[in-house]
C-alpha cells in the first residue's frame, strides 16, 4: 500500500459526501443528508469556505480531512480548525490519521496559522484517544452552542 494524501477538487465532491455523512455516524450517531452535498461542493468550489484533502492508496481515495479558519483579532492570526476526518475502515490503525494530520500542520505553518484546533464529540473516546496520541490535547474552552434557527435537514 501507498499513501499519499493531496488537495481535493470538484470531482471528489461525491466521495467527500459519502465520506461526510459516515463520520457523522461513526462519530455522533447522527443521520444527516439533504445539505451535505452543498455543503462539500461549496468549500471544493471556495476554499474561503474550507479547505478538503484527500488520502488516497495506490490512486483510490481512503480518507479526507477538512479545515476551516478562524480569525483572531487578539492575536491577528487564524486558528485553523480539523473540521472533519475520516478513513475508511479498512485502513484504519495504520498511523493514518498522523499522515493527514501532518499535511494540514506543515500546509498550516507555512500559512503562519496560530495553532489546529478541532472539536470532538465527548462520547468519542477512540477519537479522543486517537487525536491525543497525535498530539492534540485538552483546551481551555468549551463549546457552547445557540440555535438561531430551525433548518432543514
Amino acid at each position: 500500500m501507498s499513501y499519499s494524501v493531496r488537495l481535493a477538487t470538484v470531482s471528489d465532491t461525491e466521495t467527500l459526501v459519502r465520506f461526510t455523512i459516515a463520520e457523522a455516524g461513526d462519530a455522533e450517531g447522527a443521520e444527516i443528508g439533504a445539505n451535505v452535498r452543498v455543503g462539500v461542493l461549496t468549500a471544493l468550489e471556495d476554499n474561503a469556505y474550507a479547505t478538503y484533502w484527500v488520502l488516497e492508496d495506490d490512486g483510490v481515495v481512503v480518507g479526507s480531512v477538512s479545515v476551516v479558519k478562524e480569525w483572531s483579532d487578539w492575536n491577528a492570526g487564524y486558528y485553523w480548525w480539523i473540521q472533519s476526518m475520516f478513513i475508511e475502515p479498512a485502513h484504519r490503525g495504520k498511523g493514518l490519521i498522523k499522515l493527514l494530520l501532518e499535511t494540514v500542520r506543515r500546509v498550516a505553518a507555512d500559512a503562519n496559522a496560530l495553532e489546529l484546533r478541532l472539536y470532538v464529540h465527548k462520547d468519542n473516546s477512540a477519537a479522543i484517544r486517537a487525536y491525543m496520541k497525535n498530539g492534540f490535547g485538552p483546551s481551555d474552552y468549551q463549546i457552547m452552542t445557540m440555535k438561531v434557527a430551525e433548518r432543514a435537514r
